[in-house]
C-alpha cells in the first residue's frame, strides 16, 4: 500500500497563504502522477491541481489558477501545494492523491477515478 501523509493545513485570514505537503511512501514515487483535491461541506470532491510523474506538466482548476502552485520533489517523495491569495471559498478539506495512470510522463489525471491512493485530508479554513 502507498501511504500518503499530509501536513500544513490551518486557519488563515483572507489574502493569506499556506503551504501543504504530502509525503509518500515507497521508492517508486516518481512513476506516480500526483494531485490535490478538495471537498467543502455539502459539495463533491473537486480537482484542484495536478502534476505529472515527471514534473514536466501541471494542471489547475480555473478557480485556483494563478493563486495555487503544485510542485514535487521526487528525491524526497513529496508533493507540495502552495496556496496564495486565499479566499473564504477556498475553505475545504484538501486531499492528496497518487495516480498510477502513466500513459506518459507528462500525463496529468484530473478526475478522482484515476487516483489510486489518498491521504487523510487536511483542513484549510479561510476567514473573511
Amino acid at each position: 500500500q502507498v501511504q500518503l501523509v499530509e501536513s500544513g493545513g490551518g486557519l488563515v485570514q483572507a489574502g493569506g497563504s499556506l503551504r501543504l505537503s504530502c509525503a509518500a511512501s515507497g521508492r517508486t514515487f516518481s512513476i506516480y502522477a500526483m494531485g490535490w483535491f478538495r471537498q467543502a461541506p455539502g459539495k463533491e470532491r473537486e480537482f484542484v491541481a495536478g502534476i505529472s510523474s515527471s514534473g514536466g506538466s501541471t494542471a489547475y482548476a480555473v478557480s485556483v489558477k494563478g493563486r495555487f502552485t503544485i510542485s514535487r520533489d521526487n528525491a524526497e517523495n513529496t508533493v507540495y501545494l502552495q496556496l496564495n491569495s486565499l479566499k473564504p471559498e477556498d475553505t475545504a478539506v484538501y486531499y492528496c492523491g497518487a495516480s498510477a495512470s502513466r500513459v506518459s510522463p507528462l500525463h496529468v489525471p484530473t478526475t478522482r477515478a484515476l487516483y489510486d491512493y489518498w491521504g487523510q485530508g487536511t483542513q484549510v479554513t479561510v476567514s473573511s
